[in-house]
């Protein structure tokens, strides 16, 4: 076997926590070659060696869907030596077992981690562990990865595996219909090249219809030998009501029960918990969105708008920056420096200290980790799929279905990386639809956090704001799904139960992102500095500013406001912050604040989201969207200014 290994699962099963528990907290993200897709590796030492650790996108079969799935599956048949963790979630295991069935047959190296036994018990299930490795042919462990429970276990089964005392490789294969079982022996007999799974397996595969390896085996077998390939595939094709596909699917599901026979029972449940009430009512349509305004009210509002933009802001910027750091790098770069040219690199208006270290530091990271936080709290609590489950009939009527929450919500943490989350969405009017939405009206963390941090003295203002967001939220969604050409695929979604959030958990997940954070971003503010350093002192942006001081003068705002129009789209942060800057110097009162706050949430993505959608969407579809979010951001803020006016604000 190669030093490397694979963590496949369903999702929601609880691999993100296992592969923290194995690799620690220094762990690498980065995109898979040639797609957006995010893959995270860290390192596992075992009996003094190094092994490199790969945590998956979600996977249901090996008969790919998703972008994720697409890309989980090429790295399994591009490391087809490497050691398979697959983990599982104990309460679901017919579920599940296919997938393992379908990792067996196809030769892998596979090691079985049943995950979530606290909440199977719970629910009053007993599984023998023992007896389910025995049948299937393969290292079976327990866990509970949230606790930690099982970690030691596993890592003592993976070091048998290396050192040759445990077999991860099965001969164990379910029982499926008779006649696709002779298809896929012919079909496999006639399979010449070689692969990276075995021929059974890619026979079976090629039955169920998957497009990508029927074009690689037709390219491998060439034309005569695939012609009569396809003959056994079309021979099988009329002899179910459903297909081949479905048939095997039913046949794995079965065997799947036939396993579990005598070794996975079940007894009446422990009292129902208040986990499990809660459960319910996160889902229920009115107890739902009240949850919903509870958490965004004491998660977002509270604890991100107030806590980190208010709190934490104001002590980093006015104590720690304004109060001590400038001033003492001011005298220092005087002292260095006497050039008043190269003096207002560092320290001037736009200096990379007191605009692009301040904005980052002082004003944007505590806003964002606290956001990250917040978030990680969510996602391990487990409520995220229960929101999706709960907006689902909503997201209908936006051309969406329930998964597109998971984008919309992350773009309240960054618009760039829920851009790259649409991945997930089926079809690709869906995508577009949630890219031009997240483009349009969803403010990234630090946007939000900064504008709840404006408003937040004025909750009428706060609630206007939100209003009219979400009024040209839906009415966009409405007007794009019943233009747009394509139907709404079906909804389904794995959802876990929820539990209590593990501190060290959220801890290092927030670590992990204010990391990535500080490797992306950061550099990011310090360049952008400069180059509105450099266009100030070349006269450039001025001329720029120029053409936005009318459009902001039409919204009843004063000139300078332009100026955080105009840094918007580098970052909408910095747009924010320039918004910050202005009400603390007074310039900006009630009427305009809450005028610029939607205008400015409403605008241009900055310029990170914009490059992203250019990739992802192409350039027509971007600047289709570009060209109509100006107008209406305009539109939107002109029609609040006019609103405030009438009522005297």
């Amino acid at each position: 076997m190669t030093k490397k290994i694979l963590i496949i699962g369903n999702p929601n099963v609880g691999k993100s926590v296992i592969f923290t528990e194995l690799t620690g907290i220094y762990v690498t993200v980065s995109n898979y070659p040639g797609t957006t897709v995010e893959i995270t590796s860290g390192n596992l030492l075992l009996n003094d060696q190094t092994i490199e650790v790969i945590d998956t996108p979600g996977l249901y079969s090996l008969v790919p869907i998703t972008a994720e799935e697409k890309v989980t599956r090429q790295i399994l048949f591009a490391n087809p030596d490497c050691l398979v963790l697959q983990v599982v979630d104990a309460r679901n295991l017919t579920r599940m077992l296919p997938l393992t069935f379908q990792l067996i047959r196809a030769g892998f190296h596979l090691v079985l981690a049943v995950n979530m036994l606290d909440e199977s018990r719970r629910e009053g299930y007993h599984l023998n562990l023992s007896i389910l490795g025995q049948r299937l042919g393969i290292p079976v462990v327990g866990t509970v990865a949230t606790r930690g429970e099982g970690i030691d276990q596993l890592k003592e089964v993976l070091t048998q595996v290396w050192k040759g005392h445990l077999n991860p490789r099965s001969a164990f294969r379910p029982q499926i219909d008779q006649v696709l079982q002779e298809k896929a022996q012919i079909i496999s007999a006639q399979l010449h090249s070689s692969y990276s799974i075995t021929k059974e397996s890619l026979a079976l595969l090629l039955l169920r219809g998957d497009t990508e390896l029927r074009q690689l085996v037709q390219k491998k077998e060439g034309p005569s030998r695939w012609r009569q390939i396809v003959t056994h595939l079309i021979s099988v094709s009329g002899l179910y009501d459903w297909g081949p596909s479905y048939q095997l699917a039913v046949d794995e599901h079965a065997a799947a029960e036939k396993v579990l026979v005598g070794i996975l029972t079940r007894r009446s449940p422990e009292t129902q918990r208040w986990q499990e009430r809660l459960a319910q009512l996160t889902v229920a349509p009115w107890s739902g969105f009240l949850i919903l305004l509870a958490v965004v009210y004491c998660g977002l509002y509270l604890f991100v708008g107030r806590f980190g933009a208010g709190t934490l802001v104001d002590w980093l910027d006015q104590h720690l920056f304004q109060g001590l750091l400038i001033p003492a790098c001011t005298a220092l770069v005087a002292a260095i420096l006497p050039s008043q040219f190269w003096q207002s690199l560092f320290i001037g208006p736009y200096g990379i200290v007191t605009l692009g270290v301040r904005y980052a530091i002082a004003i944007i990271l505590p806003i964002v980790g606290s956001f990250f936080f917040f978030f990680s709290l969510l996602e391990d609590s487990g409520y995220l799929p229960r929101l999706a489950l709960l907006m689902d009939r909503g997201c209908k009527k936006l051309g969406l279905n329930g998964r597109a929450v998971i984008p919309l919500v992350l773009g309240l943490g960054c618009d760039t990386m829920a851009t790259l989350t649409t991945r997930i969405l089926e079809t690709k009017r869906e995508r577009f639809i949630a890219t031009f939405l997240l483009a349009l009206a969803i403010p990234c963390s630090a946007q939000l956090g900064v504008i709840l941090a404006l408003l937040s003295p004025y909750p009428g203002a706060v609630l206007l704001w939100m209003a009219m967001v979400l009024f040209t939220f839906i009415l966009a969604g409405h007007l794009l799904n019943r233009y747009l050409p394509g139907q709404v695929p079906l909804f389904f979604l794995e959802v876990p139960p929820l539990r209590w959030p593990r501190l060290s958990n959220i801890l290092i997940k927030t670590y992990s992102r204010m990391q990535w954070y500080f490797l992306e971003i950061f550099p990011v503010f310090l360049g952008i500095s400069v180059v509105i350093w450099l266009g100030e002192q070349t006269g450039i942006f001025q001329s720029i500013l120029g053409l936005f001081r009318p459009l902001v003068s039409a919204l009843g705002l004063p000139p300078e406001t332009a100026v955080a129009f105009f840094f918007g789209f580098f970052r909408r942060d910095y747009g924010a912050a320039g918004l910050f800057d202005l009400a603390r110097s007074g310039i900006l009162g009630l009427r305009n604040l809450v005028t610029a706050a939607v205008t400015l949430t409403l605008f241009l993505p900055c310029i990170a989201q914009f490059a992203v959608m250019w990739k992802e969407r192409g350039p027509l579809l971007t600047l289709f969207t570009v060209a109509v979010i100006i107008p209406v951001a305009f539109m939107a803020g002109f029609l609040v200014n006019l609103l405030l006016l009438l009522f005297n604000v």
